[in-house]
């Protein structure tokens, strides 16, 4: 299992230090690929409301 960025700690993780351009970019893809697989699976619940009403069916 990977961690996010914004995850917790582990207990023998040290935060702390600076990342790399390389580390910066891989965390930035990571965190991007995430962010498409959340739109994606949630996306027939972003589609707007249908604004059409069905008229009553004749007599």
């Amino acid at each position: 299992m990977t961690r996010d960025r914004k995850d917790p700690p582990a207990p023998e993780e040290n935060r702390d230090c600076d990342e790399s351009a390389h580390e910066r970019s891989k965390r930035k893809h990571h965190e991007s690929e995430n962010q498409d697989e959340a739109l994606e699976e949630t996306f027939p619940a972003s589609d707007p409301v249908s604004p059409f009403v069905p008229a009553k069916a004749p007599d």
